[in-house]
């Protein structure tokens, strides 16, 4: 049983130099690894996605929605975030 397919695609000229390069280079043996290895890239930051959403979003919105009185107004947050912004901006500069 075949488990690859053969695929025609059409690459902006960049890309194209950019997969040729990496071939030259010697970083991959052909054209079908720098495709395969970029797919594989793109599916595990769909996964890294989702994961966060499901993990982190999902059950931070269903605490807001459970306790909207721990939520700030516009307002709060303004001037939170101007505080902080305060704060960082009167730390001296490292190396200045």
């Amino acid at each position: 049983m075949r488990t690859t397919q053969p695929l025609t695609i059409t690459l902006p000229l960049d890309m194209a130099q950019m997969v040729k390069d990496k071939v030259s280079s010697g970083e991959y043996a052909t054209e079908s690894e720098v495709i395969r290895d970029g797919l594989r890239t793109l599916a595990a930051r769909d996964a890294a996605v989702e994961r966060w959403l499901r993990e982190e979003v999902v059950p931070t919105l269903a605490d807001a929605r459970a306790h909207p009185e721990r939520l700030l107004t516009a307002d709060q947050l303004r001037k939170n975030l101007s505080s902080q912004i305060d704060v960082i901006t009167a730390q001296p500069r490292s190396g200045a």
